[in-house]
């Protein structure tokens, strides 16, 4: 018997990937969509890429039926408010806002600009990003979403932290270049083709609210990472680009740490991950990580350079900030929480040229 899940808010740019992605996997029957603006609308009015896939239509919060699992695409701090009315409809949620990101109730101001009004909450609902918490996912009923931003830096520093290679106290100091889908589906200036068009704009030189996950994952909740980060925005639609500096601790430096010695670390780390692929090639175009590659699909294309003269590395990761920067994370955790193959419905592997 097929699980039914439904998506609540659905008509933004994540919530269509999730309808992309599920009705393309086999344990899967979508329910319901809902959107207040669209209510009655066919959902593929606001998708068009989904044409003669499906003829559902979007229908209102308030009609929303008992189903098996619950995605809320949600703008962020909509979550928060219902929650005790969605656990209600479904024994399992992945939420894809940020509303329950984070562990301490009182980041949410500091991070967010505003309190949060359902921290009991929080506790309840594991962090999903599979490659750090796959165990707890498996167990959980409640799933939260995760920022793309963090996402693409975590994966990319998470084997030398786990390794204990980096220097700490120095932190990471982190550029992550971000496409325009990153800003949502609702037009905005920041958004607006003439001003977008050929555009490399600073939007968050320091204190991007992404910060606090990544100081949470790298963390592990024992000690305060300092992660300086600051996000570009380029003209590129789908794709977030990671360029995270790091400095060895000091006595591995004095050892005379190799490339290859880094090199067995993120193999180690990663070999098992299905989602997961390094990239350091020799030569060519795409020896380093590319979001342009990746549209549409949910790995990670992660790789690093080294300077052994100052004990500097350089990791570098890819995603498409729309799949495992948000929908293509989520349904891996749902296949996680199910017992069902991690890959299932996962499995397009991007477009090139494109």
């Amino acid at each position: 018997m097929k699980v039914k899940v439904s998506i609540v808010g659905g008509s933004g740019y994540a919530g269509g990937e999730l309808l992309r992605l599920l009705l393309d996997h086999p344990q899967v029957e979508i329910s319901q969509v809902t959107s207040e603006s669209y209510t009655g609308r066919y959902v593929h009015s606001r998708h068009p890429n989904l044409r003669k896939r499906t003829l559902l239509k979007f229908s209102s919060l308030s009609t929303l039926e008992p189903c098996d699992l619950l995605f809320l695409a949600l703008p962020h701090g909509e979550a928060m408010k219902r929650i005790e009315q969605f656990v209600q409809i479904a024994p399992r949620i992945i939420d894809l806002s940020a509303d329950f990101r984070l562990r301490q109730a009182s980041d949410y101001h500091k991070w967010y600009g505003h309190e949060h009004t359902a921290p009991e909450w929080l506790p309840k609902f594991v962090y999903g990003l599979p490659e750090v918490y796959r165990e707890e996912i498996a167990r959980a009923n409640y799933v939260s979403g995760v920022g793309c931003n963090a996402t693409v830096t975590n994966l990319a520093l998470w084997p030398l932290f786990c390794a204990n290679m980096v220097d700490r106290q120095r932190g990471v100091i982190v550029e992550v270049k971000a496409g325009s889908s990153e800003g949502g589906a609702s037009p905005g200036p920041s958004s607006h083709h003439p001003d977008r068009s050929h555009a490399i704009r600073s939007f968050a030189p320091t204190r991007h609210r992404h910060t606090a996950e990544v100081i949470q994952v790298l963390g592990q909740g024992k000690e305060t990472i300092p992660v300086h980060m600051s996000v570009t925005a380029i003209e590129l639609v789908r794709g977030a680009l990671a360029t995270a500096h790091v400095f060895l601790r000091e006595e591995l430096h004095r050892q005379g740490l190799q490339l290859r010695d880094i090199w067995k670390v993120y193999r180690q780390t990663y070999q098992e991950e299905p989602f997961i692929r390094l990239v350091r090639e020799r030569q060519g175009v795409y020896r380093y990580p590319e979001p342009e590659i990746l549209a549409g699909s949910n790995y990670a294309d992660i790789g690093f350079d080294y300077d052994p003269e100052t004990g500097r590395i350089v990791a570098i990761a890819a995603i498409d900030n729309l799949m495992k920067g948000a929908a293509g994370s989520a349904v891996q955790c749902m296949n996680i929480m199910y017992g069902w193959p991690e890959t299932m419905g996962l499995e397009f592997p991007g477009l090139h040229p494109i």
